[in-house]
């Protein structure tokens, strides 16, 4: 029987999925693109989920609970060590592992890295999932597919599949979730049907305000930026037709200069941070929002175990 059909015999299946990948491997957006919504955040810069945010596919035959995790590096510091205990913890949970190798550069040594790690668990099945197609053309592509199928023969991992898709396209997405679900232990679903994710809120929102934080950043402030929620309240005295959630979060940093960068000449930067992200937590939230947004330092919070407590991590 094809993945396609579904016979009223075969039995349901749920499970846990995560993507695996160097920094900026695409795993965000694919996370997105096969939910169908915007539930990990993405950036163009490498190392901005630090959240493990579920994303949860539902079909009449299978349930997927996609894990996103960090990216897989060399720790520099204690929150990097932090986050590779997280992704090694994960790997052991799931039920499936995609490891994302994206089309348009060559296999390098961070892929590498990842692959010994993967080739070190034995029980899971593993995809190797080629992304970013949308950037190659056909040759390119070719070659890439025949590179992933030669590192797992070296390393001594039997890839279950080998996908390139396109999570910006949508292609090859709907086929991608094909191929997972005959490899997810049989079960009842895991989540109620209209679920997508079981982040709370307060950590969605504290993304969104995160995600557009970094973005025009260029390089001055990759990872120095963490965003706390403190509180999310709906307004006093409000029309039940005209309700309105009161939202107030602060943007930590490291340093007393890296300040003016995010709150930009005249305040600018953090308007339009403010304008960008309320637009997100609106659409998720299915609610007007007034966001409150305050700037403040939190010295070296990235090296200080009191400190990343406090911020969540």
């Amino acid at each position: 029987m094809s993945a396609r059909t579904h016979s009223v015999d075969a039995p349901h299946r749920s499970g846990f999925v995560c993507f695996v990948g160097r920094p900026n491997a695409g795993k965000s957006t694919l996370t997105n693109a096969l939910v169908g919504q915007k539930v990990a955040i993405t950036s163009n810069r490498p190392q901005t989920t630090r959240h493990t945010v579920r994303g949860i596919v539902h079909r009449p035959e299978a349930q997927l609970v996609l894990v996103d995790t960090p990216g897989l590096h060399k720790p520099r510091t204690l929150l990097g060590e932090r986050l590779n205990d997280v992704v090694r913890t994960t790997w052991a949970e799931v039920d499936v592992i995609g490891f994302c190798l994206p089309a348009d550069q060559k296999i390098g040594p961070g892929d590498k890295y990842i692959a010994k790690e993967l080739a070190g668990i034995r029980k899971t099945p593993k995809i190797a999932i080629v992304t970013k197609t949308d950037l190659v053309d056909s040759e390119r592509l070719a070659e890439q597919l025949i590179a992933v199928d030669q590192l797992g023969r070296e390393l001594g991992i039997e890839w279950a599949e080998i996908v390139p898709v396109s999570a910006v396209g949508a292609k090859q997405t709907s086929l991608l979730t094909d191929l997972i679900v005959p490899l997810l232990p049989e079960g009842p679903a895991l989540y109620p049907e209209g679920d997508l994710t079981d982040e709370p809120e307060q950590v969605m929102v504290a993304e969104l305000i995160r995600e557009a934080a970094l973005e025009g950043v260029r390089d001055e402030l990759p990872h120095s930026i963490a965003v706390v929620v403190e509180e999310m309240l709906p307004r006093e005295d409000r029309p039940a037709d005209r309700p309105l959630l009161d939202v107030h979060a602060i943007i930590y940093i490291e340093r007393p200069s890296q300040k003016g960068i995010v709150i930009g000449p005249k305040g600018a930067r953090l308007k339009d941070v403010g304008s960008k992200s309320r637009k997100h937590i609106e659409a998720l939230l299915g609610t007007p929002v007034f966001l409150d947004l305050h700037v403040k330092v939190a010295k070296d919070w990235q090296r200080d175990p009191k400190q990343l407590r406090r911020l969540g991590f």
